[in-house]
């Protein structure tokens, strides 16, 4: 079974291949998981106003791409007392083509003086067997914890050095993969749509 994972970014789809290994079992065989660079696929524009949507919009437009079943992720930081920001704009708070340092010193910079810190992250994955399937899977997930001060640790991706979650000591740029997936808004998407996947599966 060929699956294919709409999205370009490094750091998201080896936490995604790593964390649907479980899925292996409930098809009988070995998933094969394709991305949107070998296959030469173009990102589509992202311009729905929440999460699901998009990670909706991205698996329609790579499923119709490929022609193959495909699976996507639309996540971000979301802190109340800047209204949600950065949300859907996490990838490209500081300009289209910011890197993960420009996003959040822009976050730091915005919160300098704001003594309510606390935020989450947000993840919503959407699986669709062809383009336009009636009936994908949607599952979501938060992480709820506070923006640090400055930066912490050297892991992980995007907020990462500048999130603590909630009942840790440390960013989770500190935290190893195993554990990051354990505790995080992807980790309980991913959980939430293997669950939902297998139930489909049984039914066929």
């Amino acid at each position: 079974m060929e699956i294919i994972l709409s999205t370009r970014n490094k750091g998201k789809s080896l936490e995604l291949r790593e964390a649907l290994l479980p899925l292996d079992n409930m098809v009988g065989s070995t998933i094969k998981w394709l991305d949107m660079s070998s296959l030469q696929i173009n990102s589509p524009e992202e311009n729905q106003e929440t999460f699901i949507e998009n990670a909706l919009l991205k698996a329609r437009h790579c499923a119709r791409c490929s022609g193959l079943p495909a699976l996507a992720d639309d996540s971000g930081l979301c802190v109340p007392s800047l209204n949600g920001e950065p949300g859907i704009y996490s990838a490209r708070y500081a300009g289209e083509q910011a890197n993960d340092i420009e996003n959040y010193e822009k976050l730091l910079d915005k919160l300098q003086g704001i003594t309510t810190r606390t935020a989450y992250f947000y993840c919503a994955i959407a699986y669709v067997n062809n383009p336009t399937d009636p009936t994908p899977i949607i599952a979501e997930g938060r992480w709820y914890g506070e923006i640090l001060h400055k930066p912490q640790g050297s892991g992980g991706f995007g907020y990462d050095p500048i999130f603590q979650g909630m009942g840790l000591s440390a960013s989770a740029a500190t935290l190893s993969k195993q554990e990051k997936l354990k505790y995080s808004h992807r980790g309980k998407a991913i959980q939430n749509f293997i669950t939902q996947f297998g139930k489909a599966q049984s039914q066929i």
